[in-house]
């Protein structure tokens, strides 16, 4: 889960990471003066993304007018396809110099990587690789400290203790949190050796949602900010809406096949609507997850056409096909053809049910993407 910035620093200010003082206020909400920090502020745009600065989603307010202004600007734009729904008002933080701090899973490296210069900001890009130091720790808290120390030994002295102890307390974190990414720029250094988190992005495992009892009611309370992780959380399985334009809705099951065929639909040039790995194992005779499912995808206003690619192991795809007929009778909301392609246990039978619902079945993908395309076309006439 990528969070927004303002979820990850309220998360990590409750684990001792000092941030801006700020607050969050929506599309619908006034802004109340006697509600915010001091000024001067900086309006923050909230979208999980990258570039918010150089997107001009990021902008320093010194009078009440033009926070208002900034805040008015920013809420509703679109940046890199996402809406700006809310916005983060935080203290501005002066006189400090920018450093940058990550911490990244490496499953190639078997560790965690831990990154550390001396200059950050929105020009983090254009910094030297030699002024940016670099090395995979074992993902424990002591091999991460002491990697943290011997990075930091390679700064100015007048950096060098706030990064180590920043580097400390956020290892500590990136753990505690069972993160995959946790990203510090800038890492705002003061005189004195102090530091504040000047913009703080967190990824987090989502198969770790359960042990994580902060982040679970982060996403119950923010359901509607993240609504594919609350949709897994509640359900038990992963469904993303890729395209909003999408033509093809997707009932597939297994994450690697399923990003597969993602990958062959666009580079055949048609558009899938959504992802989905419905686990078929856990339908347990029950229609319930199909209808929810093909409900989700009826949703989409381009949907033309439901592709169903099942590779089944134990289920039996009778089995299956009976409650995928049920399913589709019972889900109004979806009324497109439907192309299936089925391989495992218990063909003849799900070929007899499917036959008789006027579905063809294909064991051949090639087969079933034809007759997706057909489906297209003649939706083009």
């Amino acid at each position: 889960m990528y969070l927004l910035e303002h979820d990850a620093k309220e998360l990590l200010a409750r684990l001792g990471v000092p941030i801006p003082p700020g607050r969050l206020i929506g599309r619908d909400e006034t802004i109340h003066r006697s509600a915010l920090p001091p000024g001067p502020w900086v309006v923050k745009g909230q979208v999980p993304t990258g570039g918010r600065g150089k997107a001009g989603i990021i902008r320093k307010a010194a009078t009440p007018q033009e926070l208002t202004d900034h805040a008015r600007a920013i809420l509703g734009a679109t940046i890199k396809g996402r809406v700006v729904e809310e916005v983060r008002i935080e203290q501005q933080v002066d006189a400090a110099r920018e450093a940058y701090l990550a911490f990244l899973l490496d499953p190639a490296a078997g560790g965690v990587r831990v990154i550390l210069s001396e200059s950050g900001g929105v020009d983090i890009e254009q910094v030297p690789p030699e002024r940016i130091f670099s090395e995979v720790a074992p993902a424990a808290a002591e091999p991460l400290a002491a990697c943290v120390q011997r990075l930091a030994s390679r700064l100015p002295r007048e950096i060098a203790p706030a990064a180590r102890e920043a580097g400390e307390l956020l290892a500590r974190a990136f753990l505690e949190l069972e993160a995959v990414l946790l990203e510090i720029n800038p890492l705002f250094v003061l005189d004195g050796g102090r530091w504040i988190a000047g913009d703080a992005k967190l990824v987090t495992d989502d198969n770790a949602l359960p042990r994580q009892k902060a982040l679970e009611l982060l996403v119950k309370a923010r359901a509607g900010t993240y609504p594919d992780v609350a949709r897994k959380h509640e359900h038990g399985f992963d469904y993303v809406v890729v395209d909003t334009r999408g033509e093809i809705g997707l009932l597939t099951t297994g994450a690697g096949l399923s990003m597969m065929l993602i990958d062959e639909l666009r580079e055949a040039g048609m558009k899938p609507y959504n992802f989905l790995d419905i686990r078929t194992g856990g339908l347990r005779g029950e229609t319930k997850r199909l209808i929810q499912v093909l409900t989700w995808i009826g949703r989409g206003k381009g949907v033309k056409v439901l592709l169903v690619n099942i590779f089944a192991g134990i289920t039996d795809l009778g089995e299956f096909s009976r409650l995928l007929v049920e399913a589709i009778a019972a889900a109004p909301q979806l009324k497109v053809p439907v192309v299936a392609r089925l391989v495992g246990n218990g063909l003849p039978a799900a070929r007899e049910v499917l036959a008789a619902a006027g579905i063809a079945l294909h064991t051949d993908l090639d087969a079933a993407l034809a007759e997706v395309r057909s489906h297209l076309s003649q939706e083009l006439r």
